[in-house]
């Protein structure tokens, strides 16, 4: 397995988990309300099971949005290397390991730091459809693109 295939099933894992916590915690969420149906009434009652379908609906835009993520990322084939960034390639510039993807948190494997990005932030922008060697500017800060896996 290549350091990019590595990193990339991380990612993959990362955000598996996420959606797994979010599951847990809706489902969770439910079984509260129901036994909290059974024997409450009142106005103190429909206050606490609102606030429950408000945190509900909350954790479910969440859930939404990790599995768009994971959508992305599953259609990379981390395998793929091409000579211009594309959605999946792993960029050095500046030193700096970028993952172009999806936004999440950097993560560290075998030792290197990567940090992902969606290719509609300003950097990620910025690198699309360029090669080793490109020079560009964001922020007053001068990037050159070193390595494209």
């Amino acid at each position: 397995m290549t350091f990019k295939q590595k990193m990339h099933q991380y990612y993959l894992q990362l955000v598996q988990d996420r959606i797994d916590v979010f599951k847990d915690m809706i489902l969770a969420l439910t079984e509260d309300s129901k036994n909290d149906a059974k024997g409450s009434a009142g106005d103190k009652h429909e206050t606490a099971l609102s606030m429950m379908h408000i945190e509900q609906e909350k954790l479910n835009t969440k859930l939404r949005e990790v599995m768009a993520q994971k959508v992305v990322l599953d259609k990379i084939d981390a395998a793929n290397v091409s000579k211009n960034i594309i959605v999946g390639s792993l960029i050095r510039a500046n030193g700096i390991y970028l993952y172009l993807s999806v936004a999440l948190p950097k993560i560290n494997v075998d030792e290197v730091s990567i940090i992902a990005l969606s290719p509609q932030s300003p950097l990620g922008n910025k690198l699309m459809g360029n090669g080793v060697g490109f020079t560009f500017e964001i922020n007053s800060t001068k990037y050159l693109i070193e390595e494209i896996l």
